[in-house]
């Protein structure tokens, strides 16, 4: 006699049949092991059973089983949507609660060489550990902190960052030049020696990215603002670092600007004086010294100023034996920007010409379009008419419409409504093209030979291709760095598209991670993908164990501007579900580490990867209502 209590999905035939899609499943992913048998013998031992998971899940997520899902919710089982890190082991048991309902005994089915549901979470943690070092004791999730040229110069500043929670270190090698990256280090080693906390190194190759070329520089000259209300008046007056022209300086985040000095000049000054000077435009302007270092002098001046080299500074504390007068050094041409609005056209140009804006009539109409060259022209043939390109971190798009040999013909397609100004060394993307440029160029090469003997972690920039990831990993056994992990930017589409064979290709190699770039992934896939791309990262990163950097712009206006957005805040804390969340640098930047520190270790104890974690909540007891 049927049960009317009985839910649907518990009746005998139902049972069956569910028992019988799930017996498929299983199998299904069995014979996708077979996809690792020609890989079997490159798989480095500490990755085999993430490999064999990799594949079962792969396996699994070709298929929509969002039905089965519900049915197997509706028993009360495990709908296989948190399976990643243990995909045949969750399946295995659900597959043994089911036949358990329907009366049967579980038919012996010999296992595949797969991780269980510890099992997979303790490889997660231990190639974390191996990558990223130990996790701090208050929180799981490591953070990691891109440094400024600054950095270089200011070992206060580093050794304030480990302090705070930095637990990694990055430096970017498309900046710079081995005698600073040189001074990051050694000020990271003192600071760990010092505080006695672990920091690890990453340093990023640069790889060919797609940049534009030259463009004709503007005057040479230094402007200043300060800050202002809406009535006008100075909230906070400009910075203005001094520094000995007689050698090379970096200059603090903090300045608003930068003037080189003789070094006999400014040895003499000290805090409390005043410079005078005119500026570019004959106006009177005053400097008042308020401290410094044996590097340079920080000034502040509460009025607007354009200043050229060979302005003349003028101390009025100077006694009779000092040197009262000196001249502003060298300065470098402020940046030229081409103007660009919808509709406009642009030449990408082959030959490495000097870029310049677009030549107009006196009636307003256009003789020639705006013009700037690429600086990797090898991406010419590869290109095809109609396919879209992206200037600038996505904030210029355009479509090619034609293609010669020398040149692309580009529309433009999205600007500001006042137009945007496209600048020299600014990234482009071709989402719809299909690159095949070497992700290692001669330079990244040679800073290998540094980061072998220095750093903990590799980044590979625009991996694309298999072949990349071994070309790399061939370069770092000539150089004796098989001990370096490394860590694949995924920043194209090609590279999303392909993940899952370019995670099986590094897995050659021990540890290896995982950076979601999403500044240019979202510029390649659009940024109404992005949210659902990076969750497609986070979900094949588990399956493999391997522990993902969740980068780009996170807590940007705090370390930039001391205010983060309520934005920020949700989306630093959605990189709980990583393994390291990485910070870009900033004037802000100590602040926004032990902000991203306590974000962290809070949402810890809610979430942990796709599962929430249900603790007591810290509510108000709800009152009976009268």
């Amino acid at each position: 006699m049927r049960n009317d209590s009985e839910t649907p999905a518990a009746r005998p035939d139902a049972l069956e049949e569910l028992i019988s899609k799930l017996a498929q499943i299983r199998s299904s992913l069995i014979s996708h092991e077979s996809d690792l048998q020609e890989r079997a013998s490159t798989i480095h031992p500490a990755y085999r059973k993430s490999a064999i998971n990799l594949i079962h899940y792969m396996a699994l997520r070709h298929l929509d089983i969002r039905m089965l899902q519900d049915e197997l919710a509706a028993l009360g089982l495990s709908s296989l949507g948190r399976t990643e890190a243990h995909v045949m082991s969750t399946l295995n048991s659900v597959l043994v609660a089911v036949q358990r309902m329907a009366g049967r005994k579980m038919e012996g089915q010999a296992l595949s060489e797969s991780p269980g549901f510890r099992e997979g979470r303790s490889l997660l943690a231990a190639h974390t550990e191996a990558l990223l070092g130990p996790a701090p004791e208050h929180r799981s999730v490591r953070i990691m902190v891109t440094m400024s040229s600054a950095a270089a110069d200011d070992y206060p500043l580093v050794r304030e960052l480990v302090y705070h929670g930095m637990n990694c270190m990055r430096i970017n090698c498309a900046h710079d030049n081995r005698e600073v990256w040189g001074r990051m280090v050694n000020h990271l080693k003192r600071a760990r020696q010092e505080l006695g906390l672990p920091c690890r190194l990453l340093m990023d190759i640069a790889g060919p990215k797609l940049r534009t070329g030259s463009i004709e520089p503007g005057p040479r000259v230094v402007v200043w603002h300060p800050k202002r209300d809406s009535l006008g008046c100075v909230t906070q007056p400009a910075r203005i670092w001094l520094g000995p022209a007689e050698r090379s300086h970096t200059t603090s985040t903090d300045a608003d600007a930068s003037l080189s000095v003789p070094a006999e000049w400014l040895t003499e000054v000290r805090s409390g004086e005043r410079i005078h000077f005119k500026d570019a435009r004959g106006k009177r302007r005053v400097l008042e010294v308020i401290g410094g270092s044996k590097t340079g002098r920080w000034a502040r001046c509460s009025q607007t100023a354009y200043v050229t080299p060979g302005t003349i500074l003028l101390r009025d504390d100077a006694g009779t034996d000092t040197r009262r007068e000196a001249q502003v050094g060298d300065l470098p041409p402020r940046e030229n920007g081409i103007l660009l609005h919808k509709g406009d056209f642009l030449k990408l140009t082959r030959e490495p010409i000097v870029g310049k804006g677009a030549s107009i009539d006196s009636e307003g109409r256009t003789l020639t379009p705006a013009t700037i060259s690429c600086a990797l022209p090898e991406i010419f043939p590869a290109v095809r008419a109609g396919e879209k390109i992206w200037f600038d971190d996505g904030k210029i798009g355009g479509v090619v419409r034609d293609v010669s040999p020398g040149e692309l013909r580009i529309e433009i397609t999205q600007a500001k409504p006042n137009g945007d100004r496209l600048l020299a060394d600014k990234g482009i993307n071709l989402p719809d093209t299909n690159i095949s440029l070497p992700a290692l160029t001669p330079k990244d090469l040679e800073d290998l030979k540094f980061v072998v003997r220095h750093a903990d972690l590799v980044g590979m920039s625009f991996v694309r291709h298999e072949r990349d990831i071994l070309q790399l990993q061939s370069r770092l056994r000539e150089l004796g760095g098989d001990h370096v992990g490394i860590v694949l930017k995924i920043e194209t589409r090609q590279s999303f598209e392909r993940l899952p064979g370019l995670m099986l290709a590094a897995m050659r190699q021990h540890p290896v991670g995982i950076m979601i770039a999403r500044g240019d992934l979202a510029v390649e896939c659009g940024y109404e993908r992005l949210a659902e791309v990076q969750e497609e990262i986070l979900w094949i990163c588990e399956a493999a164990h391997l522990p993902v950097i969740w980068a780009t712009q996170v807590l940007e206006s705090l370390a930039k501007k001391g205010h983060p957005s309520r934005a920020e805040i949700t989306d630093a804390a959605m990189g709980e579900r990583a393994e390291c969340v990485m910070l870009n640098k900033g004037p802000h930047i100590v602040a926004a580490v032990s902000a991203l520190d306590d974000i962290l270790r809070r949402m810890q104890d809610h979430q942990s990867k796709k599962s929430s974690r249900l603790r007591p909540l810290h509510l108000s007891a709800m009152q009976e209502a009268e």
